[in-house]
């Protein structure tokens, strides 16, 4: 449970404790972490801690909430402007890896969360997700978008993201994280690959394979069913 202050000086403090517990959680990871490197970090006092905080996770999932609120107004913002389903697909991708490259806690605390706090990682996904859902729907209104259901869609892209962002953001050549800092964006030519898969797979007329029915033969090329 956290709380919120009720002055100016109040949320300027609270945000520094945000601040320097992605920090340590992103350093060190979360059985490592303790309220006391945190408040050093923030350069508050331990007692200022509790007025905000009721301890070490209190603080991890409101710095997992922070985050990823973070990340969805600036995907959102990114891709305001675009006037067709596509060109928001790329702003949105863009200031995803952005975002990573200048935040690479994202992903350390993210992947923290799986074993420290599993709600708050469902919550992080599932908000992205829900508006992601929103946003694929309304393209199929307006056709820019073939049929599809979009749950399956929304999470899909979500995943590729997620490991475009990580192998090309987050670890190094040799595939290892590297120190931390800001990281460099994907490289133009995996966006624009990455684009172009993308753009295959929700042209309007693309239509998707029938499977082929359990025991039967598909038909030889050069010969008629």
């Amino acid at each position: 449970m956290s709380a919120q202050p009720r002055t100016a000086r109040g949320t300027r403090t609270r945000a520094k404790l945000l601040e320097a517990a992605e920090t340590v959680f992103a350093s060190v990871g979360y059985h490592e972490a303790s309220i006391v490197k945190i408040t050093e970090g923030a350069a508050v006092g331990l007692g200022t801690f509790y007025l905000y905080f009721d301890g070490k996770q209190a603080i991890f999932d409101e710095v997992v909430e922070d985050l990823n609120r973070r990340v969805r107004h600036a995907m959102t913002d990114a891709a305001r402007s675009a006037t067709n389903r596509i060109e928001a697909e790329r702003a949105g991708f863009r200031a995803f890896f952005r975002f990573t490259a200048e935040h690479p806690a994202l992903y350390r605390i993210i992947r923290q969360a799986e074993f420290v706090s599993p709600g708050a990682l469902r919550l992080h996904y599932t908000r992205i997700v829900d508006g992601y859902i929103a946003g694929l729907k309304a393209a199929q209104l307006n056709g820019e978008v073939r049929d599809m259901d979009p749950t399956v869609a929304a999470w899909a892209l979500m995943g590729i993201g997620e490991l475009i962002g990580m192998r090309w953001v987050l670890w190094d050549e040799e595939g290892t994280e590297p120190v931390p800092g800001a990281r460099p964006d994907v490289p133009e030519d995996v966006f624009e690959e990455m684009m172009q898969f993308i753009e295959r797979a929700l042209a309007p007329g693309a239509t998707p394979h029938a499977p082929t029915p359990a025991g039967s033969i598909p038909p030889q090329e050069g010969k008629a069913p």
